[in-house]
């Protein structure tokens, strides 16, 4: 349980998130799910690095009962910190990262998926930002590289999920298959990219990152600025707390 790292011997590190039931990341988590991935990505032998999760869905963001249960803020500072920090290791890591979509990617699932290189997904895979009905803000700079400007602040907006047969046709998702082939169709796309001269895709992930017209960085923590704001008024505790005792968004008064 936890974040694990396998490497084969063929240039493709794999790192699994596992948190049963739901793969709701703790905070300390995110932390090592960023330390993982660059350190993959740091390592000359590693020509790619497939993200993978075991379990019933991809990945259902932060874990909302554990900020609820501790006292402060210290649970949503490193909440959100240990978010950024993955969302960023999987942007900066020195090589692609070709992410492999089971279920449900919601939430944080959005940041690591967004800043990903490839996606493939599994035919019953759901992608969305359920932010709003949390009291939170994030991610939005990351939805908007997987969906169209209008289709995101929709999105966003109503806390719908998307599938992945339309982020396919956004051409968003490289592909998707069955579930039982998607660990399979995600080592078929990492063997022909690990197969590349390895220099010259390091030098290719630099260069497309150095073209990008976001700063997907800078722009997921100004996003949190309001994040922080929500809090402060009190809204936010107001929202986990709703959905900590009935698992449904709150309703509005």
């Amino acid at each position: 349980m936890g974040i694990t790292s396998t490497t084969d011997g063929a240039g493709i590190t794999t790192v699994t998130v596992d948190y049963p039931p739901v793969n709701a990341i703790p905070s300390q988590g995110w932390f090592e799910l960023a330390d993982a991935v660059l350190t993959a990505g740091k390592d000359p032998a590693t020509h790619v690095v497939i993200l993978r999760a075991e379990g019933r869905g991809f990945n259902a963001g932060v874990d909302i009962k554990e900020m609820q249960a501790t006292d402060g803020h210290g649970a949503l500072i490193a909440a959100n910190r240990g978010c950024a920090a993955a969302f960023g290791a999987v942007y900066d890591c020195a090589v692609p990262v070709v992410v492999a979509v089971n279920g449900f990617c919601v939430g944080g699932g959005i940041g690591l998926v967004g800043n990903a290189d490839v996606i493939v997904a599994s035919d019953d895979a759901v992608f969305g930002l359920p932010e709003v009905d949390r009291g939170a803000l994030g991610a939005a700079t990351h939805l908007a590289r997987l969906v169209p400007q209008h289709m995101m602040r929709t999105l966003y907006y109503t806390a719908q999920n998307v599938t992945a047969q339309q982020l396919e046709h956004f051409g968003s998702v490289y592909k998707v298959v069955p579930r039982a082939d998607l660990d399979a169709t995600a080592r078929e796309i990492a063997e022909k990219i690990a197969a590349k001269d390895t220099r010259v895709i390091r030098c290719a992930k630099e260069a497309i990152n150095g073209i990008d017209p976001v700063d997907v960085k800078e722009s997921y923590r100004f996003e949190q600025g309001f994040t922080f704001e929500l809090n402060l008024a009190g809204i936010a505790d107001e929202h986990r707390d709703e959905f900590v005792a009935t698992g449904k968004p709150r309703a509005n008064h």
